[in-house]
Formats: structure tokens, C-alpha cells, sequence
């Protein structure tokens, strides 16, 4: 595995496992698996109270948040989610939950339960 694949996939197991503590009852949270052009994001699993959220995880020293929350939504689609959502990471900081967010106003309103 390449220096940048393996970075890659340790800070979806950092986002994993915090989401997998925030909701202990959940044992749906998990990595999800290479699909191709079907892919459903890098965390399956994940559900707000309204529905599926899909979560693409970036760890690139460039931000590419168009292109990154263009393919959030090819990917909530693919999954048939409510919302898709980009964790990305946040330089100079390991904690899981000290990371950043980011996706579009329609997808925080489907999370939140509003009619989109």
C-alpha cells in the first residue's frame, strides 16, 4: 500500500471508531468496501433519526471541497441516503472529533429533518 492510500485509510478508521464510540448501540457503523463507480462513501452504516448519511473521509494537504462534496452526492445517491457529508481532515490536529465537516446546506436540512 502507497504512503498516500495508507494515510488515507487510517484517518477512515480514526472517523470509524469515533463514530462506532458516539453510538455504541450501533453495530451497523463500518468501513465500507471499494465499489467502483457504485461506491457509497468510505463509512457505511450511518443513520440520522430521518434516514442513511453517507461520509466520504478526505486526509489530502490540498482542499478539494467542490470536488469532494460533488462526489458525496454521487455517492448519497448510490446509497439512496437522506445526506452526504465530507470529513476532512484538520491540520495539526489527531483527534477524530476535532476534525471538519463539510457538505451543502440541502444535505444539513435533510440531517436536520426539514422538507428539501
Amino acid at each position: 500500500m502507497n504512503r498516500n492510500k495508507a494515510r488515507g485509510t487510517a484517518f477512515e478508521t480514526l472517523i470509524t471508531r469515533a463514530l462506532q464510540d458516539a453510538f455504541p448501540d450501533d453495530d451497523r457503523i463500518d468501513r465500507a468496501p471499494l465499489r467502483g463507480a457504485k461506491d457509497e462513501g468510505d463509512i457505511r452504516g450511518v443513520r440520522s433519526p430521518f434516514g442513511r448519511v453517507v461520509i466520504e473521509c478526505k486526509n489530502h494537504n490540498r482542499l478539494e471541497l467542490a470536488a469532494w462534496v460533488d462526489e458525496a452526492e454521487v455517492e448519497r445517491g448510490n446509497a439512496d441516503a437522506i445526506a452526504g457529508a465530507v470529513v476532512h481532515k484538520r491540520r495539526g490536529k489527531g483527534q477524530a472529533l476535532d476534525q471538519y465537516v463539510t457538505m451543502t446546506v440541502r444535505d444539513l436540512v435533510a440531517l436536520l429533518g426539514g422538507e428539501v
